[in-house]
């Protein structure tokens, strides 16, 4: 096959380029002539050549150098060269190690020309189409490695979003690809606060492999109702977590939700502390709510952030959290108003809080009036 084969006929004689076009062009090919050296190069540079044929008695630069050339430019190391030679075994044993792929001797037959072009440019192809291949895999594996790129950069962001934000609330960041609400910002949040009574004396008795399976099927079960509620995990440290409403995404109502997530906390706790019981552990659980405002953000350094909230409110929940009894949920008065016509709770009056000045209300919740949620 012929179509689109160009030929770079290379000779300081007019008659022989002549005489070569007439013989190629009508099986063809499209020839393109140079009558020295020096025009071949400039031709190799310019036109895309399939096949160069050449002579190698040229004044000024000859054939042998030509083909040289051509072997030392990245561009055509691989070009097929065919170099005519006018005598014997010499000329071909030098047109051979100059680099040359064929040659044919001078008076040359036509039959024997046209084979060996034919012949040279399928190879010719046959080594444009694995080039071509090969820089269409290179180019689609560099596309395959920025792919994976973004893809692992997007999971690492998945995953530190997903390390404090509920998984629809994490999704719903990824998808937007609004990440402004990392950034320092003052809200009013209603904070929860929870840990285990009993947990310091427990820790210094067992084992830490017992001590570590405690925790898994702790934390596992409290997890799962943070994301169910939509609560923002703050932080958890040991049998300690602290969970935020209304931020990042406003919620409306943040104080139902967190006493809630707290009563369904404690029902769970209660289940799970049967089990640890049996195996020797005596545990309970306590759970301060607070509402107020905070200061809120990210916190860290490269490749290690966290999503925080600073400011009293924080604090307030975690002191009502250790005041608690066992089983308790106590709740500051804001809280208690919010959600007064749906729970069951008593005025435990003010208590004295560590760090705060004043007394503070409480209430302890008892639980959800069921008659009322559903009236």
């Amino acid at each position: 096959m012929t179509d689109d084969v160009s030929v770079l006929v290379v000779d300081d004689q007019p008659a022989n380029l002549r005489l070569l076009d007439a013989v190629l062009s009508p099986r063809g090919y499209e020839v393109i002539t140079a009558g020295s050296g020096e025009e071949a190069l400039v031709a190799l540079r310019e036109s895309p050549i399939d096949l160069v044929l050449l002579d190698i008695l040229m004044p000024g630069m000859d054939g042998y150098e030509v083909c040289g050339r051509i072997r030392a430019d990245q561009m055509t190391a691989f070009l097929p060269v065919v170099m005519i030679t006018a005598s014997g075994d010499q000329e071909k044993l030098r047109a051979i190690e100059s680099g040359a792929d064929d040659f044919i001797t001078k008076p040359f037959n036509q039959a024997e020309l046209l084979a060996r072009v034919a012949s040279l440019a399928k190879v010719k192809r046959y080594h444009d189409t694995v080039r071509r291949q090969a820089d269409e895999l290179a180019a689609w594996n560099r596309e395959l490695e920025e792919r994976v790129a973004v893809q692992v950069a997007e999971l690492q962001r998945a995953s530190r979003l997903k390390r404090f934000l509920a998984p629809q609330v994490a999704e719903l960041v990824l998808d937007s690809g609004d990440e402004s609400f990392l950034d320092s910002h003052r809200r009013e949040i209603v904070v929860v606060f929870c840990d285990l009574r009993g947990f310091t004396a427990f820790a210094e008795a067992t084992e830490p492999e017992e001590l570590m399976t405690v925790l898994r099927e702790y934390h596992a079960a409290l997890g799962d109702l943070v994301f169910r509620f939509e609560g923002t995990l703050e932080r958890f440290t040991g049998d300690g977590m602290m969970v935020f409403f209304n931020d990042p995404l406003p919620c409306a109502d943040a104080p139902a939700r967190a006493v809630r997530m707290a009563v369904a906390m404690r029902t769970r706790i209660r289940e799970l502390s049967g089990v640890w019981a049996r195996r020797g552990h005596n545990l309970a659980f306590g759970v301060g709510v607070a509402q107020g405002y905070a200061t809120l953000g990210r916190i860290g350094f490269d490749g290690r952030y966290d999503y925080a909230a600073c400011g009293s409110v924080t604090n307030l929940a975690a002191r009502l959290c250790a005041e608690a009894q066992p089983w308790q949920i106590l709740v500051t008065q804001r809280v208690f108003s919010a959600v007064d016509e749906m729970v069951v709770g008593s005025d435990i009056g003010e208590v004295s809080l560590r760090g705060f000045s004043h007394p503070v209300r409480a209430h302890d919740v008892k639980g959800f009036d069921e008659a009322r949620l559903t009236s």
